[in-house]
C-alpha cells in the first residue's frame, strides 16, 4: 500500500508555488489509489463507518470535487454534471462503475485540473459562474489550498476504514 508519487518533502526544492500545489495533490491521488488498489470488490462497495460511505464512493467523491472546484467552478468550463457523484444527497457509485474506471476518471481529471492551474497564476481570480452561488469567485490559491485540505482529510478518512479492514494503519 505505498504510494508511487513521493511524498513532496519540505526540504525539496521546486520550481514554483504552483508545483508544490500540484506536487501534493499528485500525491494524495497516488496514496488514495494506492489504498483502494488491494481491496476486494466486497470492501470497496462495502461501508464500515456510521456514515455509509464507501472507498469507491469517496474516490469518485474527490474527483468530482476536483472538478466542481477547478473547471466547472474557477475555470468556469460548462460541466454536464457537476454534482455527478451524488444521488439523492448521498455519495453514488452506479454498479457498473468499476475501479479501474474510476481511476481512469481520476487521473483524466488530474490531467484537466494540472492544465487549468499550469495556465494560470496562482493570484488569478476565478470566473463568475453557477459554482459560487452569487459571491465572488476565489483565487487560484485558495482554491488549490481547499483541495488540498480535502483530500488530507479525506486520506485520514480513509486510513481509518482501512485499519478497520485488515489492520493497515495510514501514515
Amino acid at each position: 500500500m505505498t504510494s508511487s508519487v513521493p511524498f513532496p518533502e519540505p526540504t525539496e526544492p521546486v520550481v514554483s508555488r504552483h508545483e508544490v500545489f500540484l506536487g501534493y495533490l499528485d500525491y494524495f491521488r497516488s496514496a488514495l489509489v494506492s489504498k483502494l488498489e488491494d481491496l476486494d470488490e466486497e470492501e470497496l462497495r462495502r461501508s464500515r463507518l456510521p456514515s455509509g460511505w464507501s472507498p469507491v464512493e469517496l474516490l469518485k467523491h474527490l474527483r468530482y470535487v476536483e472538478l466542481r472546484w477547478l473547471e466547472w467552478g474557477f475555470a468556469g468550463r460548462e460541466v454536464a454534471d457537476p454534482w455527478g457523484d451524488r444521488r439523492a444527497d448521498r455519495w453514488y457509485v452506479a454498479p457498473e462503475e468499476t475501479l479501474a474506471d474510476l481511476v481512469t476518471a481520476l487521473r483524466a481529471q488530474a490531467a484537466t485540473s494540472r492544465s487549468i492551474v499550469e495556465a494560470h497564476d496562482l493570484t488569478d481570480v476565478g470566473q463568475p459562474g453557477q459554482r459560487w452561488e452569487g459571491t465572488d469567485p476565489p483565487q487560484l490559491e485558495r482554491v488549490l489550498f481547499h483541495l488540498v485540505q480535502e483530500y488530507a482529510r479525506h486520506l485520514g478518512h480513509l486510513d481509518v476504514v482501512r485499519e478497520l479492514v485488515d489492520g493497515r494503519a495510514g501514515e
